[in-house]
Parts: C-alpha cells; structure tokens; sequence
C-alpha cells in the first residue's frame, strides 16, 4: 500500500461528538481501516442515538430528514456487533442503544 492509498486519519473525537461530519454513511465508516471494532461501535451507537432524534422530530412535525439513515446505521451496526436486544434501549422516544444490549459476538 502507497501513501496516497492510505485512508485519512481520522478525528475520533469529532467522529463521536458529530459521525456525519466525519463520515458520508454508515457504510463508509465500516470500511475505515484506522478504527478498532470497538470504536466503531461507539461511533455507530451514537449517530444512531442522533438519528433517532432526527426520527422524533419529523414524528412531531419537522421537515423531513434522511428517511433510512437510522436503517443503515443499525445494519452496519449489527454487521460490527451481531444481534441487538431491542428489549433494552432506553425510555426516551430516542431510545438509545446501551452497550448491555449489543449482545457478545
């Protein structure tokens, strides 16, 4: 592998705070070769979390956002993690994904 082949470094801090800034989709970021599985995951968990919000606020009346972007992210999700236990996200509309729910690989 040349240099010029090598991906972009990545900014993990903003890739946590924001993943859409940082990536273009969820498919995008499971190709990065520089993050472990484990830092995928929390990046994937939190955009999921955001997309959730995007979700809730075209339920309530915003204008619409990506329609599948929150599919995509738990696909890619599932890919990294294996099955979700959806019996254990969180009481908000958001719901959110806690790590106790991502079951063992």
């Amino acid at each position: 592998m040349t240099e010029a082949d090598k991906p972009e470094p990545v900014d993990l801090d903003k890739a946590m705070l924001d993943p859409g800034s940082v990536f273009a989709s969820p498919e995008v970021l499971l190709q990065h070769d520089s993050l472990t599985t484990d830092q995928k995951i929390e990046i994937l968990r939190r955009w999921a979390y955001d997309a959730s919000e995007v979700c809730v606020a075209v339920e309530e009346g915003m204008p619409d956002g990506e329609s599948d972007l929150l599919r995509r992210i738990m696909l890619a999700l599932t890919r990294l993690a294996g099955d979700i236990d959806l019996e254990r996200t969180g009481p908000s509309k958001q719901h959110g994904i806690p790590r106790s729910a991502l079951k063992a690989r």
